[in-house]
This record gives C-alpha cells, sequence and structure tokens, in this order.
C-alpha cells in the first residue's frame, strides 16, 4: 500500500523544501524566541521548561552567563552582569543620564562600551550573546536549520537603534528577513488568533509597555490588511522606571542616603520583587537591611502615577494623529510584562473606557507575532495578512535658507520610495550637497541631522536649469537610502543612512512636541525665509543682468535701480518681513522698467537690417 505525504496547509509536501523562519521578541527585560509549528505559532523552551530568556549577560574572566544564571551575580556582581542593555543600543554615551553600576568608555558621541572582566563589550556584542542563546534553543528545539528570523523593534527605534539591532542578529550567525516593530507584531497575533474578540474592519490601539520601551499604536484591521495609522511612543519608558521610581520612593521614605552599587542591586530587585507580587496580592512587605515598608496596591499607583501619566498622554497624541477619537478605538491589545500590573490596566482602561484584551499572554505575545511573520516570508505560508507599518518620524533634506523640505511624512507606511526634482541655486554649479534631515519643524536647525553627502559633476547651466532627481527609500525594516541623479548627465550619489549612534528618548519627544507647540512660529519662520531666498535670487539676477548686458537706462533709472537694489541687500540682513516684502515692491518697479528696456534691445538686436516688405513676403509664403 502506497504511502501519501500529507503536508501542512500552505508547506511544501517534501520535507527537505521545508524552510524554518523563527520570530525573536529582543526585550529589554526579558527575550523569547517562537515558531510556527503545524500551523499554529509556539513559544519554543529552554532544558528546564522557561519559556522566557531574562536579558542577563554576566562577563567572568572565563566564562559568560546569559540568562537566569546570570540573575545570581545581580547583587554580587552588579558592574560584570549587563542588564536592559536595550536602553543602550543605538545611544551616544552622553545619552545615557540614568543611574547604573557600569563603567562606560567611549566617546561622548558614540555608542559606549561597558567595562567588564573580559574587556571592553558593545551593546551589540551583548546583544548578539543574547540573541545566539536564543538561536541555539531554537536549533535544539526545531532540529532543522533556520532559514531567517524576524525581530522586533519598538516602533519608535530610529534607524540607529534599528540598525544596532541588525549588526547584534547578524553577529549572532542569524539571517534578519525583517525588523518588524513591536505593536505590529501583537497585532499580527491577535489578528490570527481565533480566540480573539477582533473581527475584520476594526480600529484598535497596540499599547505596549515593557521593561524599557513603551509604544502605541493606532491600527485598522481591513480585508486582510493591517494599516499602522499611527505610533508613538518613547524609547526609555517602562518597567524599569517604575522600579527606579518606587526605589526613590523607599529612599525618601527611609532617608537613606547614596548607595553602593551592591545596595542599589539589592534594593532594585526588591522592588521588582514587590512589583511583581502586587500583580496577585493587595499588598506587600519590603524589607531592607533594618528597615520595613509596608505597600498596598492603591499606594503603588499613586508612586507610578507619572509613568502612567506619561504614557496615555503620548496616547492622546497618536489618537490625534489618526484622526479619531477614543469612540472609534474598538479594542485595546495590552503587551509587555509591565502591562500586568493592575495599576497599568486599570488606567488604560479608565482611558480607553473599555476593557483591554489581554488573552494572549503579554510576555509572548509579539514574539508569535514574528513567528508568524517569519513563517510568512520564508515562503511557508502564502495567504498571509498584509502588514504596512510607518515611519515615526519625517523625513527630508535642507535647502537653501536653511529650510526643510520634507520628502517622507512621519507616519507613512513604509516600505516606501519618494522621488522630488531640486535645481541649482547659482550659474554654472557642478556640485551640490544633500543634507538629510529628520523632525517635524521647519528650520534645519530644530531637526536632527542624518547624513550628508555630495553630487558632483553636474553639467555647468544658468541657476534653475539643472534638474537633480533625489529618492527616499525605506524599507520594510525603517531603514533609510538617499540617492541623487542629474538627469541630463546621468552623474549619481547615495547615502546609506547609519549614524554612529540613535535618538535619545529627550530628542525623540522632543521633535515631536516642538513640531506642535512651534507649529505658527515655523510658519512664520518658513515664509521668512522664501521670501530672502526669492530676494537674494532676484538681487543676483539682475547684478549678472548688470554685468553682462549694456542696456540703455537713463542716469535717473540707474540710479534708482542701484539705489534700490542696495536698499533690498541691507533690509535683507534683518528679520522685518515687512521691510523686506516692501523693499521687493520698491525694486519690482525698477526691474520692471530694465526687464522692458532689455525686451526692447533684443526685438531691435533681431529686426535689424529687414525690412516691411520682407515680413510680408514671409507671411505670404506661409499661407
Amino acid at each position: 500500500m502506497a504511502l501519501l505525504q500529507i503536508a501542512e496547509p500552505g508547506q511544501s509536501a517534501n520535507p527537505h523544501e521545508h524552510r524554518i523562519g523563527i520570530g525573536i521578541d529582543l526585550g529589554t527585560t526579558n527575550s523569547l524566541v517562537a515558531t510556527v509549528r503545524s500551523a499554529q505559532p509556539v513559544v519554543l523552551a529552554d532544558d528546564a521548561g522557561h519559556n522566557l530568556l531574562p536579558s542577563v549577560v554576566h562577563y567572568a574572566e572565563d566564562k559568560t552567563i546569559v540568562g537566569y544564571a546570570a540573575k545570581d551575580y545581580l547583587e554580587s556582581h552588579p558592574e560584570n552582569t549587563i542588564v536592559s542593555v536595550k536602553r543602550f543600543m543605538g545611544r551616544s554615551k552622553a545619552d545615557i543620564r540614568f543611574q547604573h553600576p557600569y563603567t562606560l568608555h567611549g566617546n561622548d558621541n558614540q555608542m559606549p562600551s561597558f567595562a567588564t572582566a573580559q574587556g571592553d563589550k558593545t551593546p551589540v556584542e551583548i546583544s548578539a550573546q543574547i540573541l545566539a542563546v536564543l538561536k541555539q534553543r531554537a536549533l535544539q528545539s526545531i532540529e532543522h536549520d533556520i532559514t531567517g528570523a524576524v525581530i522586533t523593534v519598538p516602533a519608535y527605534f530610529d534607524e540607529a537603534q534599528r540598525q544596532a539591532t541588525r549588526d547584534a542578529a547578524q553577529l549572532a550567525g542569524l539571517n534578519v528577513l525583517r525588523l518588524l516593530n513591536e505593536p505590529t507584531a501583537a497585532a499580527v497575533a491577535y489578528g490570527l488568533d481565533e480566540n480573539s474578540a477582533i473581527t475584520e474592519q476594526q480600529n484598535f490601539a497596540i499599547y505596549d509597555l515593557g521593561g524599557g520601551t513603551f509604544d502605541i499604536s493606532i491600527l485598522k484591521f481591513s480585508q486582510g490588511v493591517f494599516e499602522v495609522l499611527a505610533t508613538g511612543g518613547h524609547t526609555a519608558l517602562g518597567g524599569d522606571d517604575i522600579d527606579r521610581l518606587l526605589l526613590k520612593h523607599l529612599k525618601q521614605q527611609w532617608q537613606l542616603g547614596d548607595l553602593s552599587n551592591h545596595q542599589h542591586a539589592v534594593l532594585l530587585q526588591l522592588t521588582k520583587q514587590a512589583k511583581e507580587q502586587l500583580t496577585d496580592a493587595e499588598q506587600t512587605d519590603i524589607v531592607f537591611e533594618n528597615h520595613q515598608y509596608n505597600l498596598s496596591r492603591a499606594h503603588f499607583a499613586t508612586i507610578i502615577q507619572a509613568v502612567t501619566e506619561r504614557t496615555l498622554q503620548v496616547s492622546a497624541r497618536v489618537l490625534r494623529d489618526a484622526k479619531l477619537s477614543i469612540t472609534d478605538i474598538d479594542a485595546v491589545i495590552l503587551v509587555g510584562g509591565s502591562t500586568r500590573s493592575p495599576a497599568i490596566q486599570n488606567a488604560v482602561q479608565d482611558y480607553f473606557k473599555k476593557q483591554p484584551l489581554c488573552s494572549i499572554n503579554p510576555d509572548e505575545v509579539v514574539a508569535l507575532g514574528a513567528a508568524i511573520t517569519a513563517n510568512q516570508l520564508v515562503g511557508n505560508q502564502n495567504d498571509g495578512h498584509l502588514l504596512l507599518d510607518v515611519t515615526p518620524l519625517s523625513l527630508g533634506l535642507e535647502t537653501m535658507g536653511g529650510l526643510v523640505e520634507r520628502i517622507i511624512s512621519r507616519n507613512t507606511a513604509i516600505p516606501i520610495t519618494r522621488r522630488q526634482e531640486f535645481t541649482t541655486y547659482q550659474d554654472g554649479q557642478s556640485a551640490m550637497l544633500i543634507h538629510v534631515v529628520q523632525g517635524e519643524r521647519d528650520l534645519v536647525e530644530h531637526c536632527r541631522s542624518l547624513g550628508r553627502f555630495e553630487l558632483r559633476g553636474i553639467p555647468p547651466m544658468v541657476a534653475g536649469a539643472a534638474r537633480i532627481e533625489v529618492t527616499f527609500q525605506v524599507d520594510a525594516d525603517g531603514l533609510l537610502n538617499v540617492s541623487a541623479r542629474e538627469t541630463t548627465s546621468d552623474v549619481q550619489a547615495h547615502i546609506n543612512i547609519k549614524p554612529s549612534y540613535g535618538l535619545s528618548d529627550a530628542d525623540t519627544e522632543r521633535l515631536l512636541l516642538e513640531g506642535f507647540e512651534f507649529a505658527e512660529q515655523d510658519k512664520h519662520a518658513r515664509h521668512l525665509q522664501e521670501v530672502k531666498v526669492e530676494a537674494q535670487r532676484e538681487l543676483e539676477a539682475l547684478r549678472q543682468v548688470l554685468a553682462k548686458e549694456q542696456v540703455d537706462l537713463l542716469a535717473d533709472d540707474s540710479q534708482a535701480l542701484q539705489h534700490a537694489m542696495q536698499a533690498l541687500s541691507q533690509t535683507l540682513q534683518g528679520d522685518d518681513l515687512t521691510a523686506i516684502e516692501n523693499a521687493v515692491q520698491d525694486l519690482k518697479i525698477h526691474s520692471d522698467e530694465l526687464a522692458a528696456k532689455r525686451m526692447n534691445h533684443h526685438i531691435n538686436q533681431a529686426l535689424k537690417g529687414t525690412k516691411v516688405d520682407d515680413w510680408a513676403s514671409f507671411s505670404q509664403n506661409k499661407e
């Protein structure tokens, strides 16, 4: 009797053709790896049955320990035991302002390295150690080669932080299929969960409060398409900050001074334990040295109110960006271990006026969504949902006058390619500096510089004749590539945006908030600079005409023109918009006279030596 092979839905009947994709949630506090088995996403456990891998790495002189065993050294060797490394990814040394027991090496403007018993270790190397353990766990569980991995990142990770994550994965020997925003991964998991309360054509909010980051995204699910309408967050706001608030409160209550690294590590562990105990208990006791404190769940909610209010402020802003109100949200999904706290759940429920969904383990939901996406990307499931993530901040380039020309606006679905044409400012200009910036303001000085590159070899032309095509490409990972091409000569140049460090949490928030706060001021400043640039171009054009051509102007007319040009030039030194516009109008009276005389001069030159009869003959022949 012949045996027939039966394949899983959407998968090959030939085992040797089956490809394995894994999803990894590289978290601040805990990390996970998942895959799809029998068409269902599952989190992979270690030999001891643990699904979670604590994102902790201990460096001893002779060995490296990752996970639960590394946590044993938090109190005894805090300086060699790295926790929450995700908060250091893609950051400059100057951005690290919170208390920690580590010695950081490196330039203030570069991503720092940690001084350990094994020498300096960068955040990328430490993250690679965590990813390598997850990869090994997957290989042991699956017993099959891994085709590729989808790794999740906070929606508000910028280019540097995303690139640092990709570098860590490659260092761990992983083929990165995609970097996926964590809220989108959660939406994928819930959207494909048969027990979920979510149906098609609904708007839902993904509230993701992890150990070190906060994200909220508003997504629309319709006809198999996940569309991110708006996203927002904070790259340094999470469970770690809750722990610090509680630790600060205890120090005040017990009137403690500065703590040693060992004391700080011990007390920090006690605050974490108390926070976790209050998930199920109404109160708990905290005992530290000769001090004791009874903490109730209600009092804990008051202590961490600064964190909950901050998350809700971001939520309100993201709703405005999505052009939705609270009543338009059909469901709220909780993601991240910090959402286990009743204080967080109650705050979210009070704000959105509905019971949040948490039918999928909030610690696992992101990894499960990543696994589903990886399964689709390796080709095992062709009828999967379409993901439309967005870019969190606007991208553009600098134009004359220090103005920003926005090419890709924030909350634009990615991947995306946008092209726009620019031209030269001066006659004979053979090179152009392309300055790429990120932010919501209209002036370059208020935005963040991402990179610069030069386009050389532009054929000499009169100002405004060259056609420079600039292309912005943001891939599915949120990484940016910018290229420029002069269309007549086809000379080209490009840059891959890969800064050495990312935006600090303060800078990220500042770029967005200032975009709203200074909108009217920026509008005025932009108009002023545009008027100035146009006026300077007018002056330059008049100077070139007067230098190259002999135009018959009466002495009085010539003197009046020169006086008007000088007056405008002086007015441009200031910022009085009305005075500049008046000076432009005064000059226009005299420049129009010059233009009329130039036209008459060129017509006379063209007609010189011809007769009226010649034009009559030409007209008859044409008929």
